[in-house]
């Protein structure tokens, strides 16, 4: 277990007080420090104060070190006014100190867990199960009118997972999840296909209320403060809205100034929540405005390159709530989803739970 008071820990919290005294040439208050991590997630000065004590320390997040680096990677960061620069925005020699000081401050943590407890904060890790299962992935039908001719059983080629929608995203998260569950049932299916026991498991249902009916009516019975409407100005797919104080908004797409004009941001739903069909399993919602959109959903907790930070922002934010959701930006650069950083704060545009 976890020593607070060990020499490791006390190491981190030495180093993370010179570098906020030490590394720039004026003084970096807790209280400035604490105003310019809170652009990620809000937090006061009182933490990094506990963080930084030799006695007893307490071990921050592995998201808060990775913005400790981010901060202190260049002294930028103090002008116009202390603040968190984005990823983009930093030069190639910013970039190569940030990670610099990513892997020294996460190294120190490593170093405090030991061996058992890097096990288990590595990760609450989100499509790994401790049951037997089953665990069944409902896909959307993709309409008939848009289906390839080799989706047909008479076609000598006949492939069939093309009937399916989303199939990028079915492919991606099945790998994973049997991955992570080497002996368990892991299945899917489209959602014309489905009987009534494939919802008594886990379930994760891919693709929005458009093509997807299983999903268009769970969430009809679940009520979230997350749902899909129809507008006009996106034919394309079915937009998100959220309700804030008693209101609901929507959440849109974006699109490129040139013709023809390119999808470049949609906007992706991750949800994770008891099933509804059996209370022992869980429900994941992993859905999108458009096929990026899903895609960029599953990828949040598969892309070996963002999962582990994007577990970590999980953890830290919800705890052991057994109901949450995230409704993300997803960026599409040529065509191609980007990964989203939850612990970005730009990324996020609703966050929900409930205990």
């Amino acid at each position: 277990m976890t020593d607070p008071s060990s020499e490791a820990a006390v190491k981190l919290a030495r180093r993370l007080r010179a570098l906020r005294l030490g590394t720039f040439d004026s003084t970096v208050t807790q209280q400035i420090l604490a105003k310019a991590l809170s652009a990620d997630q809000h937090i006061g000065a009182a933490a990094i104060s506990t963080w930084e004590r030799t006695r007893e320390p307490v071990l921050p997040p592995a998201p808060r070190l990775r913005s400790y680096a981010r901060f202190f990677a260049t002294p930028r960061s103090l002008r116009p006014e202390p603040h968190l620069l984005d990823d983009a925005e930093l030069t190639d020699d910013e970039r190569r100190e940030r990670d610099r000081l990513e892997r020294e401050l996460l190294g120190l943590r490593d170093a405090v867990l030991g061996p058992a407890d890097q096990d288990d904060v590595a990760l609450r890790r989100s499509w790994q199960f401790e049951d037997s299962g089953p665990l069944t992935i409902i896909c959307p039908d993709l309409p008939a009118d848009e289906r390839h001719p080799m989706r047909s059983p008479a076609d000598p080629n006949f492939t069939e997972l093309l009937n399916y929608a989303d199939a990028d995203a079915l492919v991606e998260l099945h790998g994973h999840v049997r991955a992570e569950n080497p002996a368990m049932e892991v299945s899917f299916s489209r959602a014309s296909h489905i009987a009534p026991d494939d919802l008594s498991g886990h379930v994760v249902l891919i693709g929005g209320i458009g093509w997807n009916p299983v999903t268009r009516r769970i969430q009809q019975r679940l009520e979230l403060p997350i749902r899909q409407v129809v507008d006009e100005r996106v034919p394309t797919g079915e937009v998100f809205e959220v309700e804030v104080d008693g209101a609901w908004q929507r959440r849109l797409p974006r699109w490129s100034t040139d013709e023809p004009a390119e999808l470049v941001e949609d906007v992706g739903l991750f949800v994770r929540m008891p099933n509804p069909m059996n209370s022992r399993r869980t429900l994941t919602l992993c859905n999108g405005i458009h096929s990026r959109g899903v895609l960029g959903a599953v990828r949040t907790l598969t892309d070996p390159r963002m999962r582990d930070a994007n577990e970590d922002f999980l953890a830290t934010r919800f705890g052991d709530r057994t109901a949450f959701g995230v409704l993300m930006r997803i960026t599409v650069v040529e065509g191609r989803v980007m990964t989203p950083d939850l612990n970005q704060r730009d990324t996020r545009l609703y966050e929900w739970s409930q205990a």
